[in-house]
């Protein structure tokens, strides 16, 4: 194979790349004079060599502990379970959740061979039961995997005495009832709250 067709393979494999983004990507990097190829080159082995998984919380971190971990300003009584580092970030963009999290890396998905034992779901049931949490949040995104991980979770930590909570989903701020969907509609119902 040779190295434009080399390239080109290697950057489809990314999320949300196809074939055409790829090539156009590759032919960028192929013809690019500002160095921004070697950069991006180093940048990769920069970032897998100093990059760990977080020893309490598996996150994406340099140290043995990751930042969140360490800050004593978080509320040590929270747990937020989410299935990947972008959605730590978007919950900590909202500037409301001020809790420690736990990331699966991943979402209950047979069809993609993501079984319980690829979640490593020992290691968050040892972190619940010694971390004396008052509530761990299932925050798992509402599609069919990340529900099915959600009631998975409940099975295995229901037993521990903790309080679970699960995010609610529905209409998005800003939206109208006339264009959402009717899944979305029925599960707005159905996490309906006092007001």
């Amino acid at each position: 194979m040779n190295p434009l067709d080399r390239l080109i393979k290697a950057l489809s494999r990314l999320p949300g790349i196809g074939q055409k983004s790829a090539t156009r990507f590759a032919l960028f990097l192929v013809r690019d004079e500002k160095g921004i190829a070697r950069e991006l080159a180093e940048a990769l082995i920069f970032v897998k060599e100093r990059t760990r998984f977080c020893s309490l919380c598996q996150n994406l971190t340099e140290e043995e502990t990751c930042s969140l971990c360490r800050d004593k300003g978080r509320d040590p009584h929270l747990l937020c379970i989410v299935e990947g580092p972008e959605d730590l970030l978007s919950l900590e963009k909202s500037g409301e959740y001020k809790g420690l999290y736990y990331l699966l890396h991943a979402a209950l998905s047979p069809l993609e061979g993501v079984s319980p034992e690829q979640l490593k779901l020992d290691r968050l049931v040892k972190r619940v039961r010694q971390g004396g949490f008052a509530e761990v949040i299932l925050a798992t995104n509402p599609n069919p995997e990340g529900e099915a991980t959600a009631l998975y979770l409940k099975k295995i930590l229901a037993p521990l005495g903790v309080r679970l909570t699960r995010i609610a989903s529905g209409i998005p701020v800003g939206g109208t009832l006339e264009y959402t969907d009717a899944q979305t509609l029925a599960r707005s119902l159905i996490t309906r709250r006092d007001y």
